[in-house]
């Protein structure tokens, strides 16, 4: 991006004065719960959601002396497939370490991951915002356990520890610091919860903490150089990382044009406040005490293990938009359908059984219908048959329902599933067609609005629309637009 482009948008943000202007570099590393059927190490349920604490625990999850970890194959499979999406070199050769350190909801006093050599290096991500297209490079994606869970009762002088989340399978996506606005941030982060849902290797669940990114943001006079760094924990939505970056550029800037020195510390995110608070100093890799993991046998993946892993890469967020393209359904649309899964999925279905306009049709009607529908505590997805969705398209083209009638239809389809022509009989939507009664209407509106009907024949097109609508308030809703538009041209001999 251009420096003076650069310069605009952080002014736009009021985090820059214009004076003593920093380039800032945000790094983001990605922790992602992949959705195995058990935990990375231990043949434990790997879905706490509802669980009681300490109730997905084993002995090797507790860290008891002897215990023997055996790597879950299928986290192997899911972090290969990531991967891939990532547009990353998936690594022949890749071994796990121990990670030391001290938290009581680690009990071992260790971590195992991978440091000196993991699974995935590279790969991009490519974002888009406003219409600029912008490409964050990736360092590295290794697979790692996770640690337990600390809890804090409100008033409490005590904690509790839950180790249901211990030994969770965990991939760590590790961006290079490419990113340098709160938006950019933003796009990133939702990108990447679209791979990895897409992609099939997380629920991506943020609410549950199956998705948590971690910030690392830094200022510099100079271009191609990183200032002193912190790092935000834990966030768990696209806006607390874009609302966390946002505070702490405004922050460093505050501190640097005092003449103060920014600590390179970790911090945490208050949703409430939005701010973030100091924690700890950060740590550096050598504060760890890196070792390699003595009780798991290296990873050696050949050729043919990768080929077959690439051959179950479904569709990316990239292939959807671009079949959406081709059927004329704009961005706006289309992310909105990336973000539902079930209207998209029968907004294709109806693509792949019909024409790009009953597809265009059926994915406004789930776009507007949907987040009512899931709102509802007994709804359990669309029962719709793309069937159905196609034959109520087919009464619009038809002239047999207007969109407003259709999307009535449409909405009673899915309390009942109904055939859409029953369902427009019975709640009597069927659209007028009678041409002899449309143009009784059509006089009776052009003699009521003398100025609309000489606004039309001075051009105005506006005017007609009016008159439409005079025409559809006339007959109920159930006159054909189409046909009294073109009635009233006709009177008034356009």
């Amino acid at each position: 991006m251009p420096w003076r482009d650069l310069r605009k948008l952080c002014t736009i943000w009021g985090l820059f004065k214009m004076s003593n202007t920093y380039l800032p570099s945000i790094g983001i590393e990605t922790h992602v719960q992949l959705k195995t059927r058990t935990k990375l190490f231990s043949a434990v349920g790997n879905d706490a959601r509802g669980a009681q604490p300490n109730s997905l625990i084993s002995h090797i999850d507790a860290g008891l002396p002897g215990a023997l970890p055996v790597l879950n194959k299928e986290a192997l499979k899911l972090v290969v497939l990531a991967g891939l999406a990532l547009n990353g070199e998936i690594q022949p050769f890749s071994r796990f370490d121990r990670k030391h350190y001290f938290y009581p909801d680690l009990p071992k006093g260790y971590q195992i991951s991978q440091y000196e050599q993991p699974l995935v290096l590279g790969g991009h991500v490519n974002i888009n915002v406003g219409g600029r297209e912008k490409r964050v490079g990736l360092v590295r994606a290794h697979l790692e356990e996770d640690a337990g869970k600390n809890i804090h009762p409100p008033g409490a002088d005590y904690s509790l520890v839950d180790l249901n989340r211990a030994g969770t399978p965990l991939l760590e996506i590790v961006s290079q610091p490419d990113i340098h606005t709160p938006a950019d941030a933003k796009a990133y982060a939702r990108e990447l919860y679209l791979l990895m849902k897409y992609a099939g290797v997380s629920d991506a669940d943020m609410y549950h903490g199956n998705m948590r990114f971690d910030i690392n943001v830094s200022l510099s006079k100079e271009a191609g150089k990183l200032g002193i760094r912190t790092e935000v924990k834990n966030l768990n939505s696209f806006r607390s990382v874009e609302a966390a970056v946002a505070y702490e550029i405004k922050r460093q800037t505050e501190l640097l044009d005092k003449g103060s020195e920014v600590l390179q510390e970790t911090r945490g995110w208050d949703e409430a406040k939005q701010k973030t608070t100091s924690q700890r100093g950060k740590e550096e890799a050598h504060d760890y005490r890196y070792m390699p993991e003595p009780d798991i046998p290296p990873i050696e993946l050949d050729e043919s293990y990768v080929t077959d892993v690439k051959s179950e890469l479904p569709d990316l967020p990239s292939d959807v938009r671009a079949k959406l393209r081709e059927i004329r359904i704009d961005d706006k649309v289309a992310e909105d359908l990336l973000d539902r899964p079930d209207a998209l999925k029968h907004t294709l279905e109806v693509l792949g059984q019909a024409q790009p306009e009953d597809a265009r049709r059926t994915a406004f009607w789930l776009i507007h219908s949907e987040p009512a529908l899931v709102d509802d505590p007994g709804f359990r997805g669309l029962k719709i048959e793309a069937g159905q969705l196609i034959k109520l398209s087919k009464m619009v083209d038809e002239g047999v329902l207007n969109s407003t009638a259709a999307k009535q239809v449409f909405d009673e389809m899915q309390k009942t599933n109904d055939d859409p022509a029953d369902i427009a009989s019975r709640l009597d939507l069927h659209q007028l067609g009678d041409e002899a009664e449309i143009k009784k209407m059509v006089s009776v509106v052009l003699a009521d609005n003398p100025k609309a009907a000489a606004d039309v024949k001075a051009g105005q097109d506006k005017a007609i629309g009016f008159l439409v609508g005079q025409v559809m308030q006339k007959s109920g809703g159930k006159a054909n637009p189409e046909a009294a538009a073109r009635i009233i041209k006709k009177q008034l001999g356009i």
